[in-house]
């Protein structure tokens, strides 16, 4: 399963949480939210379908932060910040995704 996968069903078993995803894409930054199993950029547009993924296998993944949801841009509440990718799959790992 593909970390972007893994992340979402992340979201869904943890549904009080967003993921707040720093990466880069084709070698450009971009921001994903991903909430309830959905991801979002917050950069470039987001294609209507849920099966295509926001972040592609070849996403190179630079900081992830936990926040409490639903993610509010102008009071973000933060759970963890720039948590690193060991720590995202000994979390992924702990919640069985």
């Amino acid at each position: 399963m593909s970390i972007a996968a893994r992340l979402e069903q992340y979201t869904l078993k943890r549904p009080q949480e967003v993921l707040l995803v720093e990466a880069e894409i084709d070698g450009e930054p971009d921001t994903v939210v991903i909430f309830k199993g959905f991801s979002s950029s917050l950069v470039r547009p987001t294609a209507f379908d849920p099966e295509v993924p926001v972040l592609p296998e070849d996403a190179k993944i630079t900081s992830i932060d936990r926040l409490v949801g639903p993610y509010n841009p102008d009071n973000p509440q933060y759970i963890d910040r720039h948590l690193s990718m060991n720590d995202v799959e000994t979390l992924l790992a702990e919640s069985g995704c």
